[in-house]
Parts: C-alpha cells; structure tokens; sequence
C-alpha cells in the first residue's frame, strides 16, 4: 500500500517552490494518470490500478496500461488495447480496440486507436452498461485525444495541437479541426472545468489560457514555472497532478 508524505518539490537536489505553485511528492510511482469528476487513478509500469482516497492509494484489482475517469465514468485499456469500464466494481470488456481513452467528455467517451484512428463513444451508450456498442469514426490522425464540456483537443504525431468543432454529448464525433498555433505537445488533457494543460516533448508544462464559452479554444499558451520535467500531465478540483519520467507523483496547487 502506498501512503502520502507532503515536501516540497525536489529540485536539482534540493527542496524549491515555483513562483506560481506550491508542489507535494506523492509516494509511489506511476506511469499514467487522470483525474476527473472529483476522483483520480492511475497506472504503474506493472500494469497495475490505483484510486486516490482520502490521501492514499488503493489498489484497485485488474491490469490497465491506461485509465481515465470523468462524467462518462471510469475505463481503460489494457496492454492487448482491449476497452474496459469500470462498473458495479469490477471491469467489463467492452467492444472495440483503443490504445488511449478520454472520459472527460459530457458522459461520452473518445478515444484513439493504434493506427492514431479517431473514435468517440455517444452518451446514449456509455451510459447503457452494455458491452456490444458501435462508435463514430472521426476524420483526421490523432495519437492523444482529450475531452470537457466546451469540446476536444488532441495532438498528433508531429505533436501538432487541434481542436475539434461541434462535439457535443449526442454528435460526439462533431465535424472540422482548427490547429491552435504556438506550441507543440506530446500530450494533453481537459479538465473538469475545462482547464487545458499538456506537456511538450522537453517535458515542460503549459496552460492554455483564455478559454471561455465563447471562445472554447482560449487565447494563447503559458508555460508554468515548475522545478524539473514532466511526461504526464492532468487538472481537476485546483489540483494539478503530475508525473516526471521517473514515475514520480507531484500533486501541486496554485497560489491565490
């Protein structure tokens, strides 16, 4: 079992704080995480799940190399790229084939496949509790793929970053992209408040700011001032969580 220690972010050796978050090392190592709907889970290089609760890590039975959960609930992937939900506690294979699932949608879920293939999940069938569902297929090439309430952005594989137009809960697969200049991600994630942060290929940090009903894909990017760099990246209730390469957990909040 994993327990919770609260430091400082460990820096070239020793402790610092950034000028703009204060950071907690989190006990444990993990390859993958996110958080959403007020919960957060994750995935060691073992494949195996953990569940943040009341400060602690609980292990959750099953193998994923990737887990999500959000509105739509929890699901994974498994090393075989086989879909699961995760429902009346415990796992259940659903149709299809995905290497990487978002479930941070409006209780749809999207996804992208190993050939970087584009598929989204309607909210009539992630909340049906069936296994045997058919998905949309989008146009388009994106490896990391990542939804909220104000739509969905993704990356592709020369780390280009888009957003897609029209999503909504019952037309998941929406229609057009619109590149949003002035960064290059290796992945990305929407929070529960529609917060957009990803990670660059050097492992720093940005925040897309500026983002608004009206103007779902925000205005420009910021890259936060953080202590070392980063591989996974993932936002919810004023909680940004990080992993670096090591597998190290940081849980850091923002100074009002």
């Amino acid at each position: 079992m994993l327990f919770a220690v609260s430091l400082l972010l460990l820096c070239s050796g020793v402790f610092c704080i950034s000028s703009d978050y204060e950071c907690t090392l989190i006990p444990g190592k993990l390859k993958q995480i996110d958080a959403g709907a007020g919960e957060v889970y994750g995935v060691n290089s073992n494949d195996k799940i953990y569940r943040w609760v009341k400060n602690d890590w609980q292990l959750i039975p099953g193998n994923l190399k990737h887990v999500t959960v959000g509105p739509a609930g929890v699901w994974g992937v498994n090393s075989a790229d086989q879909i699961f939900r995760f429902q009346n506690n415990k796992w259940m294979q659903v149709k299809g084939s995905m290497k990487q699932v978002d479930a941070g949608g409006p209780k749809f879920l999207a996804g992208v496949n190993a050939n970087d293939n584009i598929y989204c999940l309607k909210r009539s069938c992630t909340m049906s509790g069936v296994s045997d569902v058919s998905y949309a297929k989008l146009d388009g090439s994106i490896k990391y793929y990542t939804c909220g309430s104000l739509g969905c952005w993704g990356v592709n594989a020369y780390n280009m970053i888009y957003y897609r137009n029209n999503v909504t809960p019952t037309f998941c697969q929406g229609h057009g992209w619109q590149e949003i200049k002035g960064g290059n991600l290796a992945m990305l994630e929407v929070g529960s408040d529609n917060a957009v942060y990803g990670v660059t290929p050097a492992g720093s940090v940005l925040r897309r700011d500026g983002i608004t009903a009206a103007n779902p894909v925000g205005t420009t990017w910021t890259e936060l001032d953080l202590c070392g760099t980063y591989k996974d990246v993932t936002f919810d209730n004023s909680y940004l969580w990080l992993l670096n390469n090591d597998g190290d957990i940081f849980r850091c909040s923002q100074f009002k």
